[in-house]
């Protein structure tokens, strides 16, 4: 494992000498629009491990993505080969079907102290609510950036994270494709997490469980997902979404299409320079 290669990855090539904010944050943001949240081992028979080194063969050398466990662990490595103060946390995601938190820890974040000021570096959220730099980690704050405006909260040693939601702009042909949503106000709870540091091996069952469980979302359906220069694409099953950030004030551009089985490994290949081994099963 080298962070050469691992640079050459995410087509980086800036100075790093100094393990200060500015650099982590053109890392953070060349790692989110160069590897895609996506769980297609899952959907193509593909074990997925919990393993640095074959994470780091999956993500660098075979040139995939990876779910919040697999890409986030390999920043996590990047990081403290550069000298950085990161730790592993553990986050239990909101499940808005639910309308709460899921009871068991189900996310992997990083907490990175620079220069005394603790920032969450979060590179596995995937879609609409990847955060696109680190955040501070401070209750009560707005921090807007170009996906949005996102917010922590504490309470009794507990943090909630929260982005304000903008408005939607369908694309005219998408229309049929795209069904409307009950508005349930302004702000998108996240996730919820403490500052207790964790070890991969905190999610090594977590990881099996999400394979075999019929019940999670990521068995249930083929995810990939990808920051572009100026808002988000996501694969759902046969389904592209094409995402721009405040294409007018306030309002995002959504544009979906429904693709053919032959369209969607085309697509993984033009749009998110993904090519698969195996055959997957949207």
């Amino acid at each position: 494992m080298n962070i050469q290669e691992y640079f050459g990855r995410i087509s980086y090539n800036k100075p790093h000498k100094d393990a200060d904010l500015q650099t982590l944050t053109a890392i953070f943001q060349h790692h989110i629009h160069s590897i895609p949240f996506e769980n297609l081992s899952m959907h193509c028979g593909e074990p997925i491990e919990l393993d640095l080194q074959a994470i780091y063969n999956k993500i660098v050398r075979k040139k995939r993505g990876g779910w919040c466990l697999e890409t986030n662990y390999l920043l996590f490595w990047a990081l403290q080969e550069l000298g950085y103060d990161v730790c592993i946390l553990g986050a239990n995601s909101y499940e808005p079907a639910q309308k709460g938190y899921g009871a068991q820890m189900n996310h992997l974040l990083l907490k990175v102290v620079v220069k005394g000021e603790p920032y969450i570096a979060d590179a596995g959220f995937g879609g609409a609510y990847q955060m696109w730099q680190p955040l501070l980690l401070i209750s009560g704050k707005d921090q807007p950036q170009v996906p949005g405006i996102f917010r922590f909260m504490e309470d009794s040693g507990t943090w909630y994270l929260e982005k304000v939601k903008r408005k939607h702009c369908i694309a005219e042909h998408s229309k049929d494709d795209f069904p409307p949503t009950p508005e349930l106000g302004n702000i998108r709870k996240i996730h919820k997490f403490t500052l207790e540091p964790r070890h991969i091996d905190d999610f090594q069952e977590l990881n099996a469980y999400l394979q075999v469980s019929p019940d999670n979302l990521l068995r249930k359906k083929s995810i990939c997902s990808l920051q572009t220069t100026n808002g988000v694409l996501a694969l759902v099953g046969w389904t592209l979404t094409e995402m721009k950030y405040n294409y007018t004030e306030d309002m995002d551009l959504v544009d979906i299409t429904t693709l053919t089985d032959e369209d969607v490994e085309k697509t993984l290949k033009d749009k998110f320079s993904i090519e698969l081994e195996n055959k997957l099963v949207p």
